[in-house]
């Protein structure tokens, strides 16, 4: 098994290899999916994260041995990036990835643990939020800086950044799910079309382009169109795959 670890939390190698090594039998369960699952558990005194991307079969092990860099090493040097650029996620603490028979088979990747109080979510299932709209003008300056950043977060959706509310009206915004990010200069176009997951309404698609126009000094009515355009594309596909599901199930 190959960890490579966060400089700063080198004196604590063999704490984070045994909980890489007892994922399976400690921790507490965060999250529970079909491929990848997060567990917390503690290092330190101090409460973290540990994503397990599960095991390969034959033809995914060798793109990942031999074409692409695993999940879980995208993940740690994609916070880095972020953070390098002041761009909010949990601190990446370690990797690791194990090998069978010569290819990749399974991995980790441990970050710290975000206490959050909400995500987009929330925003977009109850109009009369707390400061809604204030919130969308702030992850839309936050959405703004990945830009510049030349971020394109490809899995840019309502549960991928989770947010903490702090003094004065101000909001922190922390992107997580990080290993599919392309790393471009974004045209008007493509920067539009990264909000479109969101599955915003027209009221916040206006807030929106308001906002982003302030900040780019593109033309508000512009951006308007470009993503009320794109955000209702992604709605009729992901209602015509639905529908094509139901079809099929009949």
């Amino acid at each position: 098994m190959k960890i490579i670890i966060n400089s700063k939390y080198l004196p604590l190698k063999n704490e984070i290899e045994q909980l890489i090594l007892n994922y399976h039998k400690q921790g507490k369960v965060l999250v529970k999916g079909a491929r990848n699952s997060i567990k917390t558990n503690f290092l330190d005194g101090k409460e973290v994260n540990l994503k397990y991307f599960a095991k390969l079969g034959f033809f995914k092990g060798l793109i990942y041995t031999f074409f692409r860099p695993s999940k879980a090493k995208r993940s740690f040097e994609y916070a880095n990036y972020l953070l390098k650029h002041k761009i909010l996620t949990p601190n990446p603490i370690a990797f690791s990835e194990d090998y069978k028979n010569g290819l990749l088979a399974e991995s980790f990747y441990i970050s710290d643990h975000i206490n959050y109080d909400f995500t987009f979510r929330e925003l977009i299932h109850d109009p009369l939020f707390p400061d809604r709209d204030l919130i969308i003008e702030q992850f839309t300056e936050f959405t703004f800086k990945l830009h510049e950043a030349k971020v394109n977060f490809l899995d840019h959706s309502p549960g991928n950044t989770l947010i903490v509310k702090r003094d004065n009206f101000k909001y922190d915004f922390y992107l997580i799910d990080l290993n599919r990010m392309k790393f471009e200069n974004l045209s008007i176009e493509k920067r539009m079309d990264n909000f479109k997951k969101m599955w915003i309404s027209k009221h916040m698609v206006k807030v929106i382009a308001k906002k982003y126009a302030e900040l780019s000094n593109v033309n508000e009515k512009q951006l308007f169109d470009v993503l009320m355009q794109s955000s209702q594309q992604f709605k009729r596909k992901i209602a015509k795959k639905k529908y094509l599901k139901r079809k099929l199930k009949r």
